[in-house]
């Protein structure tokens, strides 16, 4: 569903009088996203409560505009062109977290992933090490089910807080989901507004240690000096993506400032002015050599905002 111009005017005149919160007209998602990469966004809104939240969805509803919540735009491609859509974004209620004596950690959607990694970590509580390095918000790690090959953020869910359009508040329990290989209903169901999670006392040395060897590891092996929207595709069956890409002799090819990293060759990173035509470039390189040397089709993990033309 697109957008016309007196619908977006109308948008943001009835949510700049009436959100708490931020709103931007034609915001550069560029600014917005891991990659650096992409155009500006018809209006941009940084919801700060639950109001904002309602307010926003029922203004964007009865204007017939699309919309979509971006986190930390870690695993987004946003086209060239833009968006012409919304973007809300989490702000200040949803920035805060707490963890009880209990282990039970009641954390905003807009929480930095990082920031309860280290507030277990500081309080002697295990359950999130895996996720030491990895980049985003709470939210977004939730709608992926964020993880690696042996643990995953559905570990350790206790329950969910949505806002469902029509509904108002829900809360899932972390059994009631339908948790995937790098996805789960979440999205289907509502915006991701908070999440408890269950954290068990552990041994101080022995999760600084594998916090340790998870970053290690996760700088050895991947790009993080360079932009990047983390894994482009998801590992098929029993094989990695990676070792695909690497194997049909990809590894470190570029196309204007996109370049498939010589660190990790499921990384596309940008190399200083990137477009996004230029990874889309790269995207169907990779798929397209990987299926016709393998016969394997590789699925994108990343997400794509706006409308893109076939390179």
């Amino acid at each position: 569903m697109g957008c016309g111009h007196v619908g977006v005017n109308a948008a943001f005149k009835a949510l700049d009088d009436g959100l708490d919160g931020l709103v931007r007209y034609r915001e550069p998602l560029a600014r917005h996203t891991t990659l650096r990469i992409g155009g500006p966004v018809a209006l941009y809104l940084e919801c700060d409560t639950v109001s904002d939240v309602a307010l926003a969805l029922e203004v964007l509803t009865a204007e017939g505009i699309e919309f979509t919540v971006l986190g930390r735009g870690s695993n987004v491609l946003a086209a060239d062109d833009g968006y012409d859509g919304a973007v809300i974004v989490l702000g200040r209620e949803f920035r805060r977290y707490a963890l009880d004596t209990q282990g039970r950690l009641k954390a905003g959607a807009g929480v930095a992933l990082a920031a309860i990694v280290q507030e277990a970590f500081s309080a002697g509580m295990t359950g999130l090490e895996f996720a030491v390095g990895i980049p985003g918000t709470l939210g977004g790690a939730l709608c992926m089910n964020a993880g690696t090959r042996d643990e995953w953020i559905c570990d350790v869910v206790e329950s969910v807080v949505l806002y469902a359009a029509g509904h108002g508040l829900v809360s899932v329990r972390g059994p009631e989901v339908d948790w995937a290989y790098r996805g789960s209903s979440l999205a289907r169901q509502g915006i991701i507004l908070e999440s408890t999670l269950r954290l068990n006392p552990g041994d101080t040395s022995r999760i600084r240690a594998s916090m340790e060897s998870s970053l290690k590891r996760r700088r050895r092996n991947q790009p993080v000096a360079l932009p990047n929207a983390g894994s482009v595709f998801r590992n098929p069956e029993g094989d990695s993506a990676g070792r695909l890409i690497e194997s049909v002799g990809l590894k470190g090819a570029s196309v204007g400032g996109a370049q498939i990293s010589d660190a990790h060759a499921n990384f596309i990173v940008n190399a200083g002015d990137a477009t996004a035509h230029d990874f889309l470039t790269l995207v169907h390189m990779a798929r397209d050599a990987v299926l016709e040397q393998h016969g394997i089709e590789l699925k994108p993990e990343i997400k794509f905002l706006g409308s893109f033309k076939s390179p």
